[in-house]
């Protein structure tokens, strides 16, 4: 005996499940994502102003040290000294271009540095790397730092304000 089996299909139709998100879930992914960048964009921008005031510290020791490598050639005899003068270089320009050292037989030049760097603080509008940097004379004050017929020292035309609380045009 056999039995035929018979299969009934009482069930409803099936509704496809489409393959897209509902606008529910669009809407919580968009608002994750963007406390997300709210909380990253003040990060980013303190990580690139310590990147900024990093190669300022660098940049002023770079040429703080060349100034003061300039003055000491000049003390040992290599490079002529007008009387009366400090013996500190004329502009920051003759770091680069170079000196003609006055105890060799052959009139070498004597360089302090390859490239003079920008303050990275300084607009980049201003195409000359010696324009970015305050000068200071050596007949001049540090609390009132003026130009004059020598370097002595430079220091930053920002008016901002360093991480640390110090203008970064005294550091």
């Amino acid at each position: 005996m056999t039995q035929a089996m018979s299969f009934t299909t009482t069930a409803a139709p099936r509704r496809l499940h489409a393959g897209g998100f509902s606008l529910i879930e669009l809407l919580v992914v968009v608002s994750i994502i963007s406390v997300l960048a709210m909380i990253g964009l003040p990060l980013s921008e303190l990580a690139h102003k310590r990147t900024q005031e990093e190669e300022l510290r660098q940049s002023l020791r770079e040429l703080r040290s060349a100034l003061d490598a300039y003055k000491k050639a000049v003390d040992m005899g290599h490079i002529a000294r007008a009387v009366g003068a400090s013996g500190y270089p004329p502009n920051l320009d003759a770091l680069v271009d170079g000196v003609p050292d006055v105890q060799s037989p052959r009139s070498d030049k004597l360089f302090f540095l390859r490239r003079l760097p920008r303050d990275p603080f300084a607009p980049s509008d201003i195409a000359s790397a010696a324009d970015t940097w305050g000068l200071r004379s050596y007949d001049s004050s540090a609390q009132a730092p003026k130009e004059g017929k020598d370097v002595y020292d430079v220091y930053s035309k920002s008016s901002e304000v360093g991480m640390n609380g110090v203008p970064y045009r005294q550091w």
